[in-house]
Formats: C-alpha cells, structure tokens, sequence
C-alpha cells in the first residue's frame, strides 16, 4: 500500500515510519529537514516542505492509498491560533471522483491528535486549551472532509515503552474504568497503521491505551 506520512521526523513519527517500512507500506514522507528522519531503511520518496502548505501537502499526496498524521508540537505547547499545529488539512478536492484523475486512490486518513478532545472542556488544563481548541479545529476539518478519517486521540505518549501490539482501544471516550493514561509511540504507530488496513474505526474518535509494566 501507498501511504504518505506527515510527522515522520517526530518522536511518534520516526517510530511510525520504521515501522510501516518494516510492514512492507511504501512511504512517501513530507519533511523541512531530512537529515531527522531515523536511521535504517529510507522511505520511498522524500519530499522537501512544510506540511502546513497546501501545495506541498498535495504533491506528497499524490498517487497514495492513504495518510498518516503523527504531527506534535514536541515541548511547544503554544499555537498563534493562526497556524495550526496538526499540519496538513486534506479534504475531499483529494478523494477519488468520479473518472477525474485526482492525487488520493483510497482516501483513508487516520490522524493523531489529542485525547484532551474527549475531556470536558473545562477540565483542560489553562495551558493547553489553545493547543486543543487547535486540535478541535482539525477535528472539525477531518470530519467535513469527506475523507475516511480516523480521529486518533492517545493519551501520554511513552517513547521508552515498548511495542507490543497489544492494547484498548476505546471508541468515543477516554478509556472505560481502569483504562491506563498512556500508550507507547510504538504501540501508537502500530494502531495507526492498523487503521490504514482496517475500516472498523472510520469516522470514529478512538482512545489507544495500555498498562505497562513501568507505569
């Protein structure tokens, strides 16, 4: 399968992009600086640009089966309200209509953002309410996008944790009793990529998480 990346420099992303090379999808990414992208296997097709461009965002989309966004904001809490930190904002202009050749074969988009979008709004913390009201209008988007998105929304993502593709996943709630408030990068890239293969979470806001042993 033919998939995009966007975030593939970041610590989900990097953990994600070895892992769909592993898995046997060939990638495209849209990076500003190749020389983050992880060691091992290259990915297909390396494109230099922002993910906050629209042009850039179609070329890497062109001729995919589908998408991934593992965006972050790293320790940059902050957004202008401007300039969104989820990135890309592919819309139906990229879905497969009719006999018109367009960029998407199979518009399938599952996308990270933020399991504060499953709280009450009141109870996010003050410095993050911007973050997630950004995270909101990226929701916003994907669900009137006309694309088979799946709102991704983990909680702490652990980087020192393992992968075991062994987890819960939660539809429309952060968790049910119990539930553990993380999830490790590899584990995340794994359900990620499990949603590409997959249609049972289309259109649905899930909630990935796992107990592990160090937690």
């Amino acid at each position: 399968m033919k998939i995009a990346i966007f975030g593939a420099t970041g610590r989900t992303g990097r953990v994600t992009l070895g892992l769909a090379l592993e898995q046997g999808f060939e990638v495209t990414v849209l990076v500003r600086d190749p020389s983050r992208l992880p060691p091992g296997p290259a990915p297909h097709r390396v494109l230099l640009g922002d993910a906050r461009d629209p042009r850039a965002v179609g070329a890497a989309l062109q001729g995919q089966e589908g998408a991934l966004i593992v965006l972050g904001t790293g320790n940059d809490l902050g957004t202008d309200g401007d300039t969104p930190t989820t990135g890309p904002r592919p819309h139906r202009d990229h879905a497969h209509t009719g006999t018109t050749p367009t960029p998407w074969l199979h518009p399938h988009l599952p996308s990270a953002l933020a399991a504060f979008l499953l709280w009450d709004p009141a109870r996010v913390p003050e410095r993050l309410r911007a973050l997630t009201e950004d995270h909101r209008r990226m929701e916003r988007l994907l669900r009137g996008s006309g694309l088979r998105a799946v709102l991704v929304m983990p909680p702490h993502i652990a980087v020192d944790q393992p992968l075991t593709g062994d987890y819960e996943v939660t539809v429309g709630a952060a968790g049910g009793p119990g539930s553990s408030r993380a999830i490790s990068a590899p584990d995340l890239g794994h359900f990620l990529l499990r949603c590409l293969r997959e249609d049972e979470f289309d259109g649905k806001s899930v909630y990935v998480s796992r107990h592990y042993p160090k937690e």
